[in-house]
C-alpha cells in the first residue's frame, strides 16, 4: 500500500521515481508539424535563462524542459482559440511574435504566432512580467519552424 501511496504522490507532483524527469504532455500534430519539431527540437539551446536543459517524461522530440522551477517548450500544439480574439495580448522577441496567456497562478504561456507549427513556451511565476526567456527560442523557432502566411 505505502508503494502504490508513493507512485500516486511521484505522478502527482509530476516527477519520475527514477530521476528528475518533468511530466509534460506530449502533443499530436500532423506529421507535417511533426517534422518541423523535430527540426527545432534540434536546434533547442542548453541552457535557458541560466537554467540548464532536463529530462522531459515521457522523452519526445516535440517537448523540452529547462531549471526549477520549469520552463517548458511543446511544439506542435493546437492553435489557441485565444488567437482569434482581437483583443488578445502578443509580444515580439528577437523577430519571433508570440501570444500571451495568463494561466490560473500568474504565470505565462507564449504560443507563437504566424509558423507552420504551434510552438508554446510556459515560464514559471517569476517570470509573470519578463519575456527575456524567449530571446533563447528566437533563433531556433526562426531556423526550424517556416513562417506561414
Amino acid at each position: 500500500m505505502a508503494c502504490v501511496a508513493l507512485l500516486l504522490a511521484a505522478a502527482a507532483a509530476g516527477c519520475s521515481l527514477t530521476d528528475d524527469a518533468v511530466a509534460i504532455p506530449v502533443p499530436t500534430p500532423s506529421s507535417e508539424e511533426a517534422e518541423v519539431c523535430r527540426a527545432l527540437h534540434r536546434e533547442l539551446p542548453a541552457a535557458v535563462e541560466g537554467q540548464q536543459r532536463r529530462t522531459a517524461d515521457p522523452e519526445s522530440d516535440l517537448t523540452a524542459v529547462w531549471g526549477d522551477p520549469a520552463i517548458v517548450l511543446r511544439c506542435g500544439v493546437p492553435r489557441p482559440e485565444k488567437m482569434s480574439d482581437p483583443a488578445a495580448q502578443a509580444v515580439e522577441a528577437d523577430g519571433v511574435n508570440w501570444m500571451l496567456e495568463r494561466q490560473e497562478d500568474g504565470s505565462p504561456r507564449f504560443t507563437t504566432t504566424y509558423r507552420e507549427a504551434y510552438v508554446e513556451v510556459t515560464l514559471p511565476a517569476k517570470y509573470a512580467h519578463d519575456v527575456t526567456p524567449l530571446a533563447a527560442f528566437a533563433g531556433p523557432v526562426k531556423k526550424a519552424v517556416p513562417k506561414s502566411l
